[in-house]
């Protein structure tokens, strides 16, 4: 790999230097940090901190960048605006073992940051792995959440087939591990 692109921090867990995010277009935020399982979570803590926050959830494979837009709007609307990269994305440690990015560690890693900066009166606004993530930490913590507004992404309940292009994403990502891409 590219030294300028990606760094070994510890065995099995990348990081990419903090400038390769310098002077991005749109997005000048401060970046945060968390200490969650043993990694660093990067997340953006935008607005009035004393309101009910709005934690917007990307999904893959995308980071907090997607929110650029919105941040800004939003937390001058008056909001607190919690954007997190989740674990193996962004400014977040990305660890190499692929068994680490489990639906659950993800469920996780979500839950221990609302508690570390005690979140509560959430609105969840989640897209794609972001839904699928954020809804089932909303369904285990409802105490913390007041709205919640998804975009191209659900719950599967297991009564339903999957979608079409949820079986076409599975079926990409078990190709590329066939191929080694993701090991």
């Amino acid at each position: 790999m590219n030294d300028a692109a990606v760094r070994e921090i510890k065995p099995g867990v990348l990081r990419t230097p903090d400038e390769r995010f310098d002077s991005l277009p749109d997005f000048s935020y401060a970046p945060h940090y968390a200490e969650i399982q043993g990694f660093r979570m990067h997340y953006l803590d935008e607005g009035n901190t004393a309101v009910e926050p709005v934690l917007m959830l990307h999904g893959e494979p995308t980071w907090c960048y997607l929110y650029r837009k919105m941040i800004g709007p939003v937390a001058a609307a008056g909001h607190r605006v919690i954007v997190p990269d989740l674990i193996g994305f962004g400014r977040s440690d990305k660890p190499v073992a692929i068994e680490t990015h489990s639906y659950a560690f993800h469920v996780e890693a979500i839950k221990a940051l609302l508690r570390m900066l005690n979140l509560t009166g959430i609105t969840l606004v989640c897209q794609d792995w972001g839904s699928l993530i954020g809804l089932r930490v909303a369904a285990e913590a409802p105490e913390r959440f007041a709205r919640i507004l998804v975009a191209n992404g659900g719950l599967p309940n297991g009564d339903s087939p999957l979608s079409e292009g949820f079986q076409a994403w599975r079926n990409s990502v078990l190709k590329m591990r066939e191929r080694g891409d993701m090991d």
